[in-house]
């Protein structure tokens, strides 16, 4: 009997599905980022970096990693669409956001957006990754660097990571989806989401 249950419980966990929020201003860089991590981790061929257009509502792309299903929503960072951010933060298993470290005069704005997302109560407790893109462009600075211009407050009461990455020739991907498997796994946001899920499930009805 214990074999049967615990078969059922592998199985259920093995099929559980991580949604990743993808999110930062406007020219980011985060289609770029989805179409790499597509061709990265799919047989899809994403889009080349010069017939991507800005997103204007929703971007998905699922990908599996070591037997881990992965959803990614890629939101539009203008001004204008970040209102529906919040839409998406209550199924979230994860928050990757994109910063453009070529660019440090928008730094401040990317803050702002960055620290409104994770005051959020429904973004509580979700695990943090922070990218510096554009790491192709001499003039960007690093994941440190970064670190630094922002001084987020506050951070260390969740699990969070700076990386610096390259949406355009991959630099940075695998570590970073790596890594967001492995706390995702562990976490208690995961556990939070899971056990709503079950709550919510068929029985409930």
């Amino acid at each position: 009997m214990f074999s049967l249950f615990y078969g059922l419980w592998k199985y259920m966990f093995s099929q559980i599905e991580f949604h990743v929020l993808i999110l930062g201003i406007d020219k980011a860089g985060k289609t770029t980022l989805l179409e790499k991590l597509k061709s990265v981790y799919s047989n899809l061929e994403g889009l080349p970096p010069d017939r991507i257009i800005p997103t204007v509502g929703l971007n998905i792309g699922r990908v599996e990693v070591s037997n881990t299903k992965l959803v990614f929503w890629d939101l539009g960072g203008q001004p204008g669409l970040r209102s529906i951010w919040e839409k998406y933060y209550e199924e979230t298993h994860a928050l990757v956001f994109v910063i453009d470290a070529s660019c440090p005069a928008r730094f401040e704005d990317s803050k702002s957006a960055l620290e409104k997302v994770l005051r959020h109560e429904d973004m509580q407790g979700a695990p943090l990754l922070i990218l510096a893109n554009k790491q192709d462009l001499a003039e960007a600075v690093s994941a440190e660097e970064l670190a630094r211009y922002l001084d987020l407050k506050k951070l260390d009461e969740r699990v969070y990571m700076f990386e610096a990455v390259s949406a355009y020739d991959g630099m940075g991907i695998k570590e970073s989806v790596e890594w967001l498997v492995e706390v995702m796994g562990r976490s208690k946001r995961t556990e939070m989401l899971r056990v709503r899920a079950g709550a919510m499930g068929p029985s409930s009805a």
